[in-house]
């Protein structure tokens, strides 16, 4: 019988990990299965200029996943079992994809989503910018605000690293409009003092308000009511303050973080069921530092690699590497010419010196390039010879570890 291998969500770390696998695993030992509930693979990282009007590629997983022997099952998860090994999945249309799929190995790369924090409104009349479905009602919001005489106000809540591209990418697409950006903190807090400048100057060139230090305690329709009584005006709100993932781990009995992230150990298996691999915002995973990694897709990309090296040292009976776990810094998007780039040391503190404007800009274009080929191209230098299950006894995690 074929080890069953079911991958749930397909985006940076899970299509990447899928495609990867297949590539080395033989089909005649192991059978892979994606499941995801969008047809097509969703860029993440570039939601906000989705939203702010540009055009992004979303090439379909059936066409990613073409020459793999990569199975795909459209439909969302909506339970997973790890006692029975098996996964619900629902679909939009009937029963045609629905029911349940069995595993042998889970690999967990559902990831995140938008978090409201509990503030009331923000869920029935904010907008953001962590799923494709949403920042497409963004785009039609901005696109009908556009065509107004009187233009419209745009409402940024949130200065982590989604609120400042949002920000900047909206006022520089849309100069008609008028940005607004609230932070609870200092803007810019965890840049280098350089940085924090270089942000400042580009808020201020693109025509954006900031407010600092000003938290939101309701979301309405047309305006954001604040902790110290301040009222915002706002045509289009987008929350961007923080992100969160959903209860299905927790639900399932796995070993969860009080935020619902799986804890997993330095191989990315689940520390309370070994054949579940949990990757990118989905888990919890202490960096090479000592550090939980944060919800990024550069964490998504380490977590993947060392998940891949794990299963296929698993199954093979190969010694399984410890591949890198670091967070290295930020890239951030300011527009399409400008941007920072921001390394940390080791305690994940900003770096004195940093990389500006359009240098920065083209080396954070190159990564989502890069980012983008790598995933939609899991036949790239396919091997001659892929690997054959070595049996279970000599599979034993224990023993493959290096």
């Amino acid at each position: 019988m074929k080890h069953r291998i079911v991958v749930l969500g397909a985006g940076y770390a899970g299509a990447h990990v899928a495609g990867t696998l297949a590539r080395q695993l033989s089909p005649a030992d192991a059978v892979i299965t994606v499941v995801n509930a969008s047809p097509d693979f969703v860029q993440r990282l570039r939601l906000h200029q989705l939203a702010a009007g540009r055009q992004i590629e979303a090439p379909p997983l059936a066409d990613v996943f073409a020459g793999t022997a990569v199975r795909l099952r459209l439909g969302r998860v909506t339970a997973v079992d790890p006692e029975r090994q098996v996964v619900s999945v629902a679909v939009a249309d009937g029963d045609a994809d629905g029911g349940e799929l069995g595993y042998d190995t889970l690999l967990y790369a559902l990831g995140s989503h938008g978090a409201v924090d509990g503030v009331p409104g923000a869920t029935e009349h904010a907008f953001d910018v962590a799923g494709r479905p949403s920042a497409l009602r963004l785009r039609e919001r901005l696109d009908s605000l556009g065509v107004r005489d009187e233009g419209g106000r745009v409402l940024v809540v949130g200065d982590g690293l989604t609120g400042i591209e949002s920000a900047t990418e909206i006022a520089e697409s849309r100069p008609g409009l008028s940005v607004t950006l609230v932070a609870r903190g200092e803007l810019g807090a965890r840049l280098s003092t350089g940085a924090r400048d270089h942000l400042r100057q580009a808020c201020e060139r693109l025509g954006i308000t900031v407010l600092e230090h000003t938290e939101v305690e309701a979301v309405e329709a047309a305006r954001v009511l604040c902790a110290d009584g301040t009222v915002l005006a706002s045509d289009a709100t987008v929350w961007t303050a923080g992100f969160a993932v959903g209860p299905l781990a927790a639900a399932a009995g796995l070993e969860v973080t009080q935020d619902g992230r799986i804890v997993v150990d330095r191989l990315m298996r689940s520390v309370s069921h070994p054949n579940v691999y949990a990757v990118g915002d989905s888990a919890y995973a202490i960096g090479d530092n000592g550090r939980p990694l944060p919800m990024s897709c550069a964490s998504a990309g380490y977590t993947g690699m060392q998940a891949t090296a794990a299963i296929l040292g698993h199954l093979t009976g190969r010694k399984i590497p410890n591949t890198k776990l670091e967070y290295l810094g930020n890239h951030i998007s300011l527009g399409r010419r400008d941007g920072i780039l921001q390394m940390v040391d080791d305690e994940g503190q900003a770096k004195p010196k940093y990389i500006g404007g359009r240098k920065a800009a083209r080396i954070k274009a190159g990564i989502l390039g890069m980012s983008l080929w790598a995933t939609s191209h899991p036949t790239f230098c396919l091997p001659k010879r892929k690997h054959r299950l070595a049996t279970v006894t000599d599979a034993s995690p224990e023993k493959a570890v290096a």
